[in-house]
C-alpha cells in the first residue's frame, strides 16, 4: 500500500477524533489492521474503505486520494504575506500591497483604492482620493440658519392645531405631519450637498401611503408606491454622476 495513503487514512481518523481502537470497533476490523493501513504495510478491501467513506461522510476518491489537511492548509494561506506581530501592534501587507496596521494609535487599512483610519481624530474614509466619510461639512450661514431652526416643535405645534381644530383630518390625521420631521433635514442635506439620494424619499412614500390608505382607503394599489423608492435612488444617482462628469 502507498505510504501516503496511509497517512492520509491516519490524518482522516485523526480529524474524526477516533482512536485506533475505537475505528476499529465502528468498521469491525483489528486494531492492529487500522494500524497497519495507516503505516502502509498492508490496505483494506473495497468493504472497509466504503465503510470508511460512510463514517467520515466523504467520497472514496476524497478517502484515498485527496488532499491532506496539511496541503489544504498551505493552499490557504495567501503567497508572500507578510504577517508581524509585536508590543508594537500587527501588521499585515498582502502580496498585493495591501496592508492593515493595528496598534495603540488606531486601525490603518490601505488597499489600492480605498483607507479606512480609525484612530483620535475618529473614522475617516476615502475612495480613489475623494473623502466618503466623514461628509465634507458646509460652511453656510443659509445652511445652518435651517438646520437650526427648531422644526420639530413646529410639528408639534401643527399637531395640536390640526386636533384642536380639526383641520388637515384632526387628531386622527394630523399625527402624520411627525414624519415630515426627517424630511426636512433630509431636504436641506440634498439642496445642500446637491444630491437627490441624501432626501429620504421612503419616509415621504411612507407619509403619502398612509394618507391614501386612511383617506381614500386605497392600500390596495396604493402599496404600490413603494416600487418608486429604488427607482428613485437610480435616477439620483445617476443625475449625480451624470452632473460630475460635466463639471
Amino acid at each position: 500500500m502507498d505510504k501516503n495513503i496511509g497517512e492520509k487514512l491516519y490524518e482522516h481518523r485523526k480529524a474524526a477524533g477516533f482512536s485506533q481502537e475505537e475505528l476499529a470497533e465502528k468498521i469491525g476490523v483489528s486494531r492492529q489492521a487500522v494500524s497497519k493501513w495507516e503505516r502502509g504495510e498492508s490496505s483494506p478491501d473495497t468493504e472497509n474503505l466504503i465503510a470508511l467513506s460512510k463514517l467520515y461522510n466523504i467520497s472514496l476518491d476524497d478517502l484515498v486520494f485527496g488532499e491532506s489537511n496539511e496541503e489544504k492548509t498551505e493552499k490557504l494561506q495567501p503567497e508572500n504575506d507578510k504577517v508581524d506581530i509585536s508590543p508594537a501592534g500587527i501588521q499585515v501587507e498582502s502580496k498585493t500591497g495591501d496592508k492593515v496596521n493595528i496598534n495603540w494609535k488606531g486601525i490603518h487599512v490601505d488597499t489600492a483604492d480605498t483607507n479606512v483610519h480609525i484612530d483620535k481624530n475618529g473614522v475617516n474614509v476615502t475612495e480613489n482620493g475623494h473623502i466618503v466619510f466623514p461628509k465634507k461639512q458646509i460652511d453656510s450661514r443659509a445652511y445652518r440658519f435651517f438646520k437650526r431652526f427648531p422644526y420639530p416643535i413646529v410639528t408639534v405645534i401643527l399637531y395640536i392645531l390640526f386636533g384642536s381644530l380639526e383641520i388637515c383630518g384632526g387628531w386622527g390625521l394630523g399625527w402624520l405631519v411627525f414624519l415630515t420631521i426627517p424630511l426636512y433635514y433630509t431636504l436641506i442635506d440634498a439642496v445642500a450637498r446637491k444630491n437627490a439620494s441624501e432626501f429620504c424619499y421612503p419616509v415621504l412614500v411612507t407619509m403619502v401611503y398612509l394618507y391614501i390608505g386612511m383617506v381614500n382607503e386605497l392600500w390596495h394599489p396604493g402599496w404600490l408606491i413603494f416600487l418608486t423608492i429604488p427607482v428613485y435612488y437610480f435616477l439620483a444617482e445617476f443625475i449625480r454622476k451624470l452632473c460630475k462628469k460635466l463639471q
